[in-house]
Order: structure tokens, then C-alpha cells, then sequence
């Protein structure tokens, strides 16, 4: 890994984009190393929830990096673009809870990483914008899809078609961010949400992540009956069983994964 760096602490991955030189611009090596970090983590026990943030406190991700893009044509622009997106779907997929956290500039391909993760937190001095527009492309990595899905159509045709940048405040109102601190307390505050998550039942957190993820793309019916389905395996699980004798006991539980 030269472009990321890794740390496993308390069952909390922290994933650090390390491009300060470039404002922790995307390039492929990027996607790839922030892919297999992912990957990796899935069937690690020493992990139960992922924090993606970038070095330092200016930039979260400015974007892809231009001079790779400057490069592309229509046929390494398509293998960027759906490479991109399979970075991107395989953190939205991932079994354990990724939270973004989201420090200075989170534009472009920085934003459309910020969509795919399960929630987001941002510094009160985070930028969000979809700005491709401006270079004579469109976002390739969700950002016309993810984007409408978080904060509706009219807003997310906005930010695309005028490119401009919205400050930390505006994302919260718009429903892109889930909440707002200050730059001191950005860390303190993913860490202790990423710490809560290490606590609870892995089956019911990945049910969860799956169930909404699929009912974001189908129909109301279908998704209840999905849902109905993720009840039922949560329901035979050892860890239900812990929960539910834990809460009648007046106890903390103790969930293993089982």
C-alpha cells in the first residue's frame, strides 16, 4: 500500500487516503489499494467497523486525478469510470459499517466515495461538490445515481449541471451528511460512533446494510419482503438470542457473530 494507510485499533479499520501532495486526489493505484483494503477487511474478526478518511485537514478526496484524466479516451474513460464504480459499490456493499469522515474537500470522485459509504461526517470546513462539468465530463463514479438517491432529483441535477462547490452546512441541510462537528472534534466523533458499532450484533449490521441498500433500488413490496427475509436469518441467530435474554436480564450483551 503507497497510497493508503491502514490501522486496526479496538476492531475500528481506519482507512487514510495518503496523498496529501495531491489533496488525496483518486488515481487508479488509489482506487485499487482502497478496493483490497476493503476486500480484506471482510473476513478479518479484528475488524467490525471501517473509518475512510483522508491525510490531513484541507482535503477528505479533491477528486480523480487530472493528469490521469487528462489521459483518457472513450475507451480507458469507460475502464476508469466502471472500475470506479466497483470501488465504490464494493464499500456501499461492504458487511461492516464504513463511515466517512470527512475532512476539507470532498469534490468529484471524493464526494462519490463519501455517497458510497453508510454514513457520513463532516468538518464544519468540509466542501462537497460534483464540479466534472467544468472539465467537459460527467461524474463516472455514481455521482449522477448515488447523489439523486441521497438528496432527490431537482438538488442533485443542480450540483451536477452548475458544478458548484456547497459548504459542510448546506450538505447537512441537503441531507448529504449526517451530521456536522468541528475539525477538532471530527475524529473523536467518528471514532466513537465507529466504536459503538464494534458492540453490536455483526449478523444484524450486515442484514441491515443489505435490506436498505436493497430497498433503495426496488419497490416498496419488495423490499418489505426482503426485509422479512433479513428478520428471519437475524432471528436464528445465537446473537438474537443473546440480545433478547441480555435486555430480560437487564445486562450488556455480548454478541459474537453467531
Amino acid at each position: 500500500m503507497s497510497n493508503i494507510l491502514t490501522k486496526i485499533n479496538n476492531k475500528i479499520l481506519t482507512l487514510t487516503i495518503n496523498r496529501p501532495e495531491k489533496l488525496n486526489a483518486l488515481n487508479q493505484q488509489t482506487l485499487r489499494e482502497v478496493e483490497q483494503a476493503i476486500l480484506d477487511s471482510q473476513d478479518n474478526n479484528e475488524v467490525a467497523a471501517i473509518i475512510i478518511t483522508g491525510n490531513g485537514q484541507k482535503s477528505f478526496i479533491a477528486g480523480a486525478d487530472i493528469s490521469e484524466l487528462a489521459q483518457s479516451n472513450s475507451i480507458t474513460g469507460m475502464k476508469f469510470a466502471t472500475y470506479g464504480q466497483k470501488v465504490m459499490t464494493t464499500i456501499e456493499q461492504s458487511s461492516k459499517p464504513v463511515i466517512a469522515a470527512i475532512n476539507g474537500f470532498a469534490l468529484g470522485g471524493g464526494c462519490e466515495l463519501a455517497m458510497s459509504c453508510h454514513m457520513r461526517i463532516a468538518s464544519d470546513n468540509a466542501i462537497f461538490g460534483q464540479p466534472e462539468i467544468k472539465l467537459g465530463v460527467i461524474p463516472g463514479f455514481g455521482g449522477t445515481q448515488r447523489l439523486v438517491r441521497l438528496i432527490g432529483k431537482g438538488r442533485a441535477m443542480e450540483m451536477n449541471l452548475m458544478g458548484n462547490m456547497i459548504d459542510a452546512n448546506r450538505a447537512y441541510e441537503m441531507g448529504l451528511v449526517n451530521q456536522v462537528v468541528s475539525q477538532e472534534d471530527l475524529m473523536p466523533t467518528v471514532e466513537k460512533m465507529a466504536k459503538q458499532l464494534t458492540f453490536s450484533a455483526p449478523v444484524a449490521l450486515q442484514c441491515i446494510i443489505d435490506s436498505i441498500n436493497h430497498g433503495a433500488e426496488c419497490s416498496l413490496l419488495d423490499g418489505l419482503d426482503y426485509e422479512a427475509k433479513a428478520f428471519a436469518v437475524t432471528c436464528s441467530t445465537t446473537d438474537m438470542k443473546e440480545g433478547t435474554s441480555a435486555f430480560l436480564e437487564k445486562r450488556k450483551a455480548n454478541f459474537k457473530g453467531e
